[in-house]
């Protein structure tokens, strides 16, 4: 045995997996005459390397003989269920069935508890199903008898990363602890380094692991997106060439290409890649589904959801392609709206009333945005509302739980509607404001501007908008600051996808805004546009500080975090106040109760101009200046409170009445229509009210219209009758054709 051993030739790879490949035919014998649990054993390895390989017939040929002989055996051992767990696992792709006697031989082989191996085996099965609370129930099941099972642990950290929870590089770094050559492990630490966009870390760690084993296709993955994103094109072929002996037909290689460029934003060379895949294996899951919600993300609805209904038919244990599909069936219930470069598409019973707000302040943010960043968006760019934010959540990221209100794919944005939050809560106005400054960012940078900076110009513009727009200091936020708690420039990204704490995310978005505050105090308003520029032309982030800010990474770190303390030293000092930071509804009534107007209007504005989403406090600021005369202060404060929540008529009917004594006769005009719009409890007494307004801005036509529809379901409704009688006395010409086809009116 030794002598045929050391006179096999192994293959120029490093790593476990390549050298028992190899040894497999000297080491274990073949034939019949074997005991199961080693020709199994010989089988299943030899299966799974196919599988890896990419040839799916070979695997499942080998997989197939071995469930065959299982299920004719008699008593077995406890490897043997595990054995046969692993083959029926090589045969789930697309057959449940497959999966859950995958499933019973696993919990077959982990019925004396002593089976670790079969219980991890059950949590890799759960997890690649989408079942993460089962999955993690295995892994941690494990644990309890192993503490330091590095398999185990790196299986925790996967389920961490699929519920969005921050520990999963904490989880991986404890498997490694236990465990420095757990090569998947290595290679998954990149990947988390890659989707930060810390391309050199990533970089370095996938090389790390190609030293432990150069057979690892994810390592050699992730090193050709770290180079194809960074633009490394030697690097990037190597890996290539490297991934392509391993897997002749390198759909994973791809598939990781394609997943970086989504989550690096590039989501037109995200399709191509993708497409790339799918030619290597029509069959692949993983190369449809990105393909498919790519594709929905680009707006290319009916491709996307083809390549959707081809992956779920081939997988339907898959919730993120469910979810989507289930998706698309209600958004065929939505309505479209349009104005010259703008659809919305928004559920039916809301789609007029949003679109009235929604759709100019859109078009006004498109020419203000393309004036700073000297770049136009192609049109139309849509904007999709969903009232359930479970619905925004799976259209954003295939499953719900999403704590975002928006987000944009570029000329394709989604968010909620206000319906879908509570009271208070929102500010759909500046959200929509927000999710399209990311679409000129991107656009201005080749969709390679960094998360964090894309961020923070989005905040910044907000703020630029309107009173309380985009994210203010809290006392929370200095307390971070005065503790150091926040993150350098340089590691922000890590503060919106790993936070550390509640606040962090919420925390980073007012950092990057900040920065962008920064850098357009040293450089000068253009600075922004210039560092999307620089990274259009591939500059990373250190080169683009170098050309664009003359400074490095180190010293943006050192200079932002002097800068941000001198901005607010005032408030960090020991005894440091701001009443703007400290103001509330109480102390405004305390200011009230005696008499002084003037005070709590000063104290409410304070309140307003760091809280966009403040309903109460706008409310009372309304009804103070309106009792005090003030019609113009009390317009902008109904206005803010609009953008808040559109579904009080209260609200808007007032602010037609003050609108119509002001002379401003289009708000008036938009108010009479959302209350039309808004399901009122008298339809026929709110189109009355249109038509006034419409007569009163001097469009008798417009006004006739409205009059006539009222009037064919009300004939003897007699204001209408008597002000359309008012028009026809203006305009005569209009008589014979002011009646309803079929029936004159009544005087």
């Amino acid at each position: 045995m030794m002598r045929r051993r050391s006179a096999l030739r192994v293959p120029p790879y490093r790593g476990t997996v390549a050298v028992a490949l190899a040894l497999l035919a000297v080491i274990w014998p073949h034939g019949a005459e074997a005991q199961p649990s080693i020709r199994w054993r010989d089988q299943v390895t030899q299966a799974e390397a196919a599988a890896r390989r990419g040839d799916r017939t070979a695997a499942e040929r080998m997989a197939s003989a071995v469930v065959a002989e299982y299920t004719r055996s008699g008593t077995k051992l406890s490897a043997e269920h595990v054995l046969a767990g692993r083959a029926y696992a090589l045969l789930s792709g697309g057959n449940p069935d497959a999966a859950r006697q995958a499933l019973a031989a696993f919990d077959a082989g982990a019925a004396d508890g002593t089976n670790l191996e079969a219980i991890r085996r059950a949590g890799d099965l759960f997890l690649e199903k989408y079942n993460a609370p089962d999955a993690r129930q295995s892994y941690e099941a494990v644990l309890a008898k192993a503490p330091a099972d590095a398999e185990a642990l790196l299986g925790l950290a996967q389920v961490e990363e699929f519920e969005g929870k921050p520990t999963a590089l904490a989880t991986l770094r404890r498997a490694l602890e236990a465990n420095p050559r757990l090569v998947e492990a290595v290679a998954l630490v990149a990947r988390m380094q890659l989707e930060a966009e810390a391309y050199d870390s990533a970089t370095t760690t996938a090389q790390r692991a190609i030293a432990l084993d150069s057979t690892s296709l994810r390592a050699w993955s992730v090193l050709g997106a770290a180079a194809w994103l960074t633009g490394d094109s030697a690097t990037y072929q190597r890996a290539l060439a490297a991934a392509t002996a391993l897997q002749p037909r390198p759909v994973a290689f791809f598939a990781e290409l394609a997943e970086a460029a989504v989550r690096q934003r590039r989501y037109a060379e995200a399709v191509q890649l993708a497409e790339q895949e799918v030619t290597y294996d029509s069959l692949s899951v993983r190369a449809l589904g990105v393909l498919g919600t790519t594709q929905l993300r680009l707006g290319r609805m009916t491709d996307g959801q083809a390549a959707l209904d081809r992956a779920f038919r081939l997988d339907a244990f898959n919730v993120w392609h469910k979810n989507t599909l289930d998706l698309l069936d209600r958004l065929r219930t939505f309505r479209t709206v349009k104005s010259p470069r703008f659809e919305l598409v928004a559920p039916a019973e809301e789609a007029d009333l949003l679109a009235l707000y929604l759709l100019p302040l859109l078009e006004r943010a498109y020419d203000a945005l393309a004036a700073r960043y000297g770049y136009t968006p192609p049109t139309p760019v849509r904007l999709e509302l969903y009232r359930v934010h479970a619905d925004f959540s799976v259209r954003s990221v295939g499953l719900t739980g999403l704590g975002a209100l928006g987000v944009s794919f570029g000329t394709l944005l989604a968010m909620d509607t206000p319906s879908a939050r509570e009271r208070g809560t929102f500010n759909w106005g500046s959200t929509a404001w927000h999710e399209l400054a990311h679409t000129f960012t991107l656009g201005a940078s080749d969709h390679r501007v960094p998360r964090w900076l894309t961020e923070g110009i989005s905040v910044l513009e907000e703020r630029r908008t309107a009173r309380g727009w985009g994210a203010n200091v809290s006392p929370p936020f200095l307390m971070a600051l005065k503790a150091g708690l926040l993150r350098p420039m340089s590691q922000l990204n890590e503060g919106f996808l790993r936070p550390r704490f509640p606040d962090e995310i919420g925390f980073s978005y007012f950092q990057a805004s900040l920065f962008c505050e920064m850098a357009e105090g040293l450089k000068g308003e253009r600075v922004l546009l210039a560092m999307l520029r620089a990274y259009a032309k591939g500059r990373t982030t250190p080169q683009v500080f170098r050309e664009v800010l003359g400074l490095t990474p180190a010293q943006v770190d050192s200079q932002f975090t002097a800068w941000v303390r001198g901005k607010f030293a005032p408030l960090l000092a020991p005894d440091g106040r701001d009443s703007t930071l400290t103001t509330s509804v109480k102390s405004v009534q305390m200011a009230l109760d005696r008499g002084d107007t003037t005070a709590a209007l000063t104290q409410l504005a304070r309140i307003t101009g760091r809280d966009d989403s403040a309903w109460e406090p706008n409310r009372l600021e309304a009804e103070l200046r309106d009792r005090r005369g003030d019609a113009r202060g009390a317009m902008e404060a109904l206005e803010r409170l609009l953008w808040i929540w559109p579904y009080d008529n209260t609200l808007h009917d007032r602010l037609a009445q003050l609108a119509t004594t002001r002379g401003e006769h289009g708000v008036a005009i938009r108010e009479r229509r959302a209350v039309l719009a808004n399901q009122p409890a008298d339809p026929l007494s709110a189109r009355y009210e249109l038509a006034r307004s419409l007569a009163t801005a001097g469009d008798a036509s417009a006004a006739r219209r409205e009059l006539l529809q009222l009037l064919e379901q009300a004939p003897a409704f007699e204001k209408a009758q008597a002000l359309l009688l008012e028009l026809r006395g203006r305009e005569p010409d209009h008589q014979e054709r002011d009646a309803p086809s079929g029936r004159p009116h009544q005087p």
